[in-house]
């Protein structure tokens, strides 16, 4: 194989396989990116981990076709070290792989592995629906749901997310067990269906994605001559579903689990509601919860009218306390929270005030920004379980 790319095209496309690729399984090949010669003007790069799977084609010069697999991490660090210009990739029959920067005197050689030795990429049955979804609204759905997915991969339930598409509304809902956050998204005009259950790790590299596309900006330009926002192409097929878009694909197996029945976690009816401002509450949690208990985070809310009292107790290093106005009416209460899942919600909400919806002093909190509505297309809500302080 012979052929000279724009380390620019280069570079960004390996440095977003770094996350695929999988440096520490036990099939060599998985630590591997696939460079495959298409025609004679396409590079195609592959990366997965039987799991994850992201492909993607870049413009090249091909003089000579085929294929060669090479270290992801290596390939990277090297041509990261490539001045800018274009870089001549070239494959022996025993695989070893040489680059070039074109023009100079630098160069790099990797001992690869033969391109057939690479496992198949999925893909996408014929004729399997597919949905096409505004990059950033997608974007949004993992930004503000993130972080309430459980790390612990032996709860693969939890260890994922609900992600769901019903008529005009596309739906995320993650828990990791102590607390549970779900947006919905109106998509004016498109009518769909869909439900998987998406592992954490593929939505950390989604994430990845979709933050590269918005940085990208606009790629086309609509019938009024606007830039057109990227989409996402979304196909579910069979186990796996497959999302789309700039020149890039990504397939990930999907968790066979059922997924809490979230709607019932969700309080119905929380009678005491508790206006805050949202900064001045962060504020206030991050600054009392460096005296929390290092075992627990516990901060303790003592809800009087017009103020919030915040406090912590540590045996270890001694107490913590603050004091913000808030808008409130209710009875006097105090109810214990972990002040990091507070504050995690706090950070996903963009409004100036923020909304807390409380019943009881063994019941969960109902956090949601304070300006929305039922009608709103946009509905964003977390509910964090109580602990014992």
């Amino acid at each position: 194989m012979e052929l000279t790319v724009a380390k620019k095209d280069l570079l960004k496309i390996v440095a977003r396989m770094q996350g695929v690729a999988e440096r520490k399984s036990t099939m060599p090949v998985l630590a591997n990116v696939l460079l495959s010669a298409e025609g004679q003007n396409t590079l195609r790069l592959a990366a997965t981990d039987l799991y994850l799977s992201l492909m993607g084609r870049i413009p090249a010069e091909i003089a000579k076709g085929g294929s060669v697999a090479v270290s992801a991490k290596d390939l990277f660090e090297r041509v990261k070290m490539m001045p800018d210009g274009p870089i001549v990739i070239t494959s022996q029959d025993n695989a070893t792989t040489t680059l070039k920067a074109a023009g100079t005197a630098r160069r790099y050689t990797l001992r690869g592995m033969p391109g057939d030795d690479f496992p198949p990429l999925p893909q996408p049955a014929e004729g399997s629906p597919t949905l096409a979804l505004d990059v950033e609204v997608l974007a949004e759905l993992i930004s503000k749901t993130h972080f309430s997915i459980s790390t612990d991969e032996t709860r693969a339930h939890l260890n994922s997310a609900l992600f769901e598409w019903e008529g005009d509304t596309v739906r995320m809902v993650t828990t990791d067990g102590h607390r549970l956050s779900k947006v919905d998204v109106k998509v004016a005009g498109r009518q769909a269906s869909a439900t998987m259950l998406i592992p954490l790790k593929a939505i950390q590299e989604l994430r990845r994605l979709c933050d590269e596309m918005l940085a990208e900006g606009p790629t086309a330009q609509n019938d009024k001559g606007e830039g057109k926002k990227p989409e996402l192409h979304i196909t579910q097929s069979g186990a796996s579903a497959f999302f789309q878009g700039a020149g890039t694909t990504f397939s990930v197996k999907l968790v066979d689990a059922q997924f809490p029945p979230y709607s019932q976690v969700i309080p119905a009816n929380s009678e005491k509601i508790v206006r805050a401002p949202r900064s001045g509450l962060a504020d206030a949690l991050r600054a009392v919860s460096v005296a929390a208990s290092e075992r627990t985070g516990g901060v303790k809310l003592s809800l009087t009218k017009g103020s919030m009292r915040i406090t912590s107790e540590s045996p270890e290093s001694g107490d913590g306390y603050d004091e913000i106005p808030i808008e409130y009416a209710g009875p006097n209460m105090s109810i214990g929270f972990n002040a990091k899942y507070f504050l995690d919600v706090l950070a996903a909400i963009s409004d100036d005030e923020v909304a807390v919806g409380l019943s009881g002093e063994l019941d969960p909190a109902v956090l949601r920004p304070a300006g929305a509505t039922t009608t709103s297309d946009r509905q964003f809500l977390s509910v964090v379980m109580p602990m014992r302080i």
